[in-house]
């Protein structure tokens, strides 16, 4: 009888401890700012209806400890898809097919090729990231003034460069009435080029992506002898220019999927992510920290982004590149409502931390009233090398009518360089 009554005590206080530390966690405002000097002290506390602790990724809890990192919360919105997209992967469903043996993808043509995908399916992985890879809504045609900025953890602010990226799509199209120009073997074309300053003025890549399985043609100019010239097909993982970039890091992953000869479904979980980017260019305060308004560059390590960060649902997907690749593996984070990746973490062969690439979105529209997402900032953060090549909209625009097919060819490398 003792024995029950000391058992049904402890109960009782397990209960009450619970009920206690429950009343003490609290529901945080929009606005907070979660940083190292209160992050134990709400990491049990809610936002949105979900933990603190739960909402922070390893590498994410991680620079908030040690790098500075500072996350004002902020609701998240509902992403809002254009009715063309949707009614893309409706007409298409069911016309994409997945090959087990070489986990190609057959018969795509616009939408999203697999909207419905089971976390029990064993390639699952394969299949969201060919959703990321195809029906990611970015745009039909993409002409991004981009400015990097090159900093030193240690020194801060080194140097800028200005860049232009523009990228044509041939399928998957939502303006215009054919989903597919040309015979369907290619998917894009893309010019990724500095313009400033003027010493690497024309340096960068044209490149043509098919739709298969076949590598990537690709031209660099040469600025020494004026002329450009043919990459190897494995240009897709070099890197570009001077910066902390992989040309594989763009848009946080932009292989083709079955280049990886492994990806695989981690799971679905909430993180905290930046979903309602801001512009932070500011032209009339040029020479000055508040130029780049969105970047912390006043305060170490000087590469810290100045956004809001919203609570959003995604897939954790790790893929394991070619052996001859810089990473040894990439873990990317894509929001489960729309193929659409926030960021990643690359690690070097060892297994160890290497690089964290954090792309800052947006809503965004098309000169043709479509609807899409952009990435109008991005953290790409080499913390072995304590450095970091940080990229910031000077203006976008999407879709533009006057942009043409005939307009994305190599010699425009030449054109830029002149």
């Amino acid at each position: 009888m003792i024995r029950i009554r000391k058992t049904i005590a402890l109960c009782l206080l397990a209960v009450l401890g619970s009920a206690s530390a429950a009343s003490l966690a609290a529901e945080l405002p929009a606005g907070t700012v979660i940083d190292k000097d209160n992050l134990d002290k709400v990491k049990g506390d809610t936002f949105d209806g979900h933990t603190i602790a739960s909402l922070l990724t390893e590498k994410l809890e991680w620079q908030i400890r040690n790098t500075g990192l500072k996350i004002p919360l902020a609701h998240a919105k509902p992403v809002q898809l254009d009715p063309k997209y949707l009614e893309a992967t409706r007409k298409n469903a069911g016309k994409a097919q997945f090959d087990e043996k070489t986990r190609e993808v057959t018969g795509w043509e616009a939408g999203i090729p697999f909207p419905q995908v089971s976390q029990n399916d064993p390639f699952a992985g394969d299949k969201l990231i060919w959703n990321f890879y195809y029906a990611s809504p970015e745009g039909d045609v993409i002409n991004n003034k981009v400015t990097f900025l090159m900093i030193s953890g240690d020194k801060g602010l080194e140097s800028t460069q200005d860049w232009v990226f523009q990228r044509y799509y041939m399928k998957g199209r939502l303006s215009g009435d054919k989903p597919v120009l040309g015979d369907g073997s290619v998917l894009s074309k893309t010019l990724f080029a500095a313009t400033a300053p003027e010493d690497i003025r024309g340096l960068g890549t044209f490149t043509i992506r098919y739709d298969s399985p076949k590598l990537e043609d690709s031209w660099a100019y040469i600025k020494s002898a004026r002329r450009t010239r043919r990459l190897s097909g494995g240009a897709w993982m070099d890197p570009v220019g001077g910066l902390d970039v992989l040309n594989d890091d763009i848009y946080v992953w932009n292989a083709r999927p079955s280049w990886y000869p492994k990806i695989r479904l981690v799971g679905k979980r909430w993180i905290l992510a930046i979903s309602d980017a801001k512009l932070g260019y500011t032209p009339s305060k040029k020479g000055t920290p508040d130029e780049w308004k969105t970047v912390d560059l006043k305060n170490a390590p000087y590469w810290n982004p100045v956004q809001t960060w919203q609570p959003r649902e995604v897939w954790v997907i790790e893929g394991t590149p070619p052996g001859e690749h810089p990473y040894g593996k990439k873990v990317v984070y894509m929001d489960v409502n729309y193929p659409r990746i926030y960021m990643g973490e690359a690690y070097d062969k060892k297994g160890e931390f290497w690089k964290f690439i954090n792309f800052h979105m947006t809503p965004s529209t098309g000169e043709d009233g479509t609807k899409y997402s952009s990435s109008i900032q991005g953290d790409i953060i080499d913390f072995k090398a304590r450095h970091a090549s940080i990229y910031l909209f000077r203006g976008y625009k999407l879709n533009e009518a006057k942009i043409k097919e005939a307009d994305m060819n190599y010699s425009a490398l030449e054109s830029i360089a002149k």
